[in-house]
């Protein structure tokens, strides 16, 4: 294991020796391979649920779509391969979330990440003995005080730790169109203001939150630099993808390679946020008014509408995660462009800790 000379993020009773979060990516590209090689090197590798069921076939009904199943089935892969600590990144959008975090819990994952929307009921999953850690991930103080007073209101449970995640982030944003470039909504001015809300509820609570940070955060300098601003930990995405143990198809890795940084946009996902991704034939031709889908085949997203939909984003990015490009797109972060090379996981958490120790961007 990699040292870095920064104290470990603690989520309660739970201890990542190196505080990095590896984000969770769907559909496939954060899976049991990728989560339990960042576990191993001392962060917390996470599994993204988002569509995991669209990537296995079941024998008896090979058309049937389950979830839940694939869920279990990933996270028990996952702790085969690790001692080390994992998570469950579950999208509030998706149709089955409820469902998918009661199999998380089930399966004794170590944290479930909730964002995409408010997780408002997703305490209402965790038993009396839960030893699950509830992290909502959020774009503003506001939602941090929204999400608490809820869940005291109504559970009784103050959130284990908190992401605030801002906009140079890969994937959905939570944010408009208009706050992405706007310097009052970077990461920098949103760690103090949600560390600020964070504060009365460590006090009410007698524990620590900690709260980890994400969107843009590429190097090991990066990472000093915001945990100087206090938070506990970082989360990081874009980076794990172009590596060896990433659960993608090699084609995906490579378009991240292949990268420049005028081909990084912003899109208009069919499920309803803006988001950012990687400007390619497909996109091109859903710009140009194509690709609009005869039907919804999976029903995945309760946000997604059909009728006005350009296509489906689950058939995209399953596309996507195998290889086949013409037929999807890739999601990515604003330094995405900055990705030379496809390394293993453990040379990845090397050069962040060399980064890290010499504190250049």
């Amino acid at each position: 294991m990699v040292h870095f000379d920064c104290k470990p993020l603690q989520i309660g009773n739970l201890t990542v020796p190196v505080p990095i979060v590896q984000g969770g990516m769907g559909i496939g590209i954060s899976l049991s391979g990728l989560a339990a090689a960042v576990a191993n090197e001392g962060g917390l590798g996470v599994i993204s649920a988002a569509g995991i069921g669209l990537l296995r076939k079941y024998s008896g009904d090979p058309g049937k779509i389950d979830n839940v199943k694939a869920l279990k089935e990933e996270i028990r892969a996952a702790r085969e391969k690790t001692k080390g600590v994992l998570g469950v990144n579950i999208m509030v959008a998706l149709s089955d979330f409820a469902e998918l975090a009661k199999a998380a819990i089930e399966e004794g994952i170590d944290v479930i990440f909730a964002g995409a929307g408010l997780p408002l009921n997703l305490p209402e999953f965790a038993g009396k003995d839960c030893k699950t850690k509830l992290v909502p991930i959020v774009s503003s103080a506001k939602a941090v005080k929204v999400i608490s007073k809820w869940w005291k209101d109504k559970y009784n449970y103050i959130p284990d730790a908190f992401v605030v995640e801002g906009p140079k982030a890969g994937g959905h944003l939570g944010f408009k169109r208009e706050q992405i470039e706007d310097p009052d909504y970077q990461l920098e001015k949103l760690v103090p203001q949600v560390l600020e809300a964070i504060r009365p509820l460590e006090e009410e609570s007698g524990r620590s939150i900690p709260l980890i940070a994400a969107g843009g955060i590429f190097t090991g300098a990066d990472m000093k630099r915001i945990l100087a601003l206090g938070a506990g930990g970082v989360q990081m995405a874009t980076r794990f993808v172009a590596t060896d143990e990433c659960d993608a198809d090699l084609a995906f890795k490579q378009a991240y390679v292949n990268c420049k940084k005028e081909d990084i946009e912003i899109i208009q996902s069919p499920v309803g946020m803006p988001g950012r991704a990687i400007r390619n034939e497909f996109l091109e031709a859903v710009s140009q008014g194509g690709k609009r889908p005869a039907s919804c085949p999976f029903h995945c997203i309760s946000t997604c509408k059909q009728e006005t939909s350009p296509y489906c984003i689950s058939v995209a990015l399953i596309n996507a995660c195998k290889g086949r490009l013409k037929d999807g797109f890739a999601f990515i972060g604003a330094n995405g462009y900055r990705i030379q090379e496809i390394i293993s996981v453990k040379q990845l958490f090397q050069d962040l800790a060399l980064e890290y120790a010499e504190g250049n961007s």
